[in-house]
């Protein structure tokens, strides 16, 4: 079981990944996991990517496109895995058919995680997290605080993060929309893509989308 799972940001990728993952005992691979690995291990990829990143730069493809082989060689991966972030455009997702055709391997679902873009807005932008600890998270809508603006838990100052700001949000929108929403069409045109809606509880999310695959004969 081979899986690419697409959608904006906000859309849930990263908690419906791990428990797809999870249910169809295949590992996740994320581009922010294979980045941090590399760096920390400082691996010659990781230290090209580290230059990049410091400098403020977008990592090139090949850089991103080498982290992902190599973790797609290891051991647990050779049953399957569950691509998160990768490919985020369509030359990596070439670049991606390249890698498995010469393995005599293939792509057996794109998931497509679903949102409205103005939920989007509202789910990310109505985050707030506690200056005292990050692990304390609400959401001025879904999770609010008890008291406005202070940590149930600690209370700390809750705070909006910069890059959790609706001006900033509009603008990661854009940059999905214009890169990594045509892999969508790339792999349509492989007949591929299922798509389902990403609204509603995690646990319901998690459920629509194996029901899916279970009907593409993936899982």
């Amino acid at each position: 079981m081979r899986i690419v799972l697409v959608g904006p940001p906000g859309a849930g990728k990263g908690t419906q990944a791990a428990y797809l993952a999870k249910n169809l005992s295949i590992p996740h691979i994320s581009t922010g996991d294979l980045f941090r690995a590399n760096i920390s291990q400082g691996t010659e990829l990781g230290l090209r990517a580290k230059a990049f990143m410091d400098a403020g730069d977008l990592v090139p493809d090949e850089i991103t496109i080498g982290m992902a082989q190599d973790r797609m060689e290891q051991p647990d991966a050779e049953g399957g895995f569950l691509l998160d972030g990768f490919p985020r455009n369509v030359s990596q997702a070439e670049a991606l058919d390249e890698m498995l055709k010469t393995e005599s391997m293939k792509l057996d679902a794109v998931l497509d995680l679903e949102v409205p873009e103005e939920e989007v807005v509202k789910r990310i932008a109505g985050r707030r997290i506690c200056r005292n600890d990050s692990a304390h998270v609400f959401h001025v809508s879904y999770t609010p605080p008890k008291t406005e603006g202070v940590c149930d838990a600690c209370g700390g100052e809750l705070y909006q993060r910069g890059d959790d700001a609706e001006g900033t949000v509009r603008n990661r929108l854009d940059v999905y929309h214009t890169q990594t929403e045509p892999i969508i069409d790339y792999y349509k045109a492989q007949g591929l893509v299922v798509t389902i809606s990403a609204l509603g509880e995690v646990k319901d999310v998690t459920q629509r989308a194996m029901d899916a695959l279970k009907k593409t004969g993936t899982s």
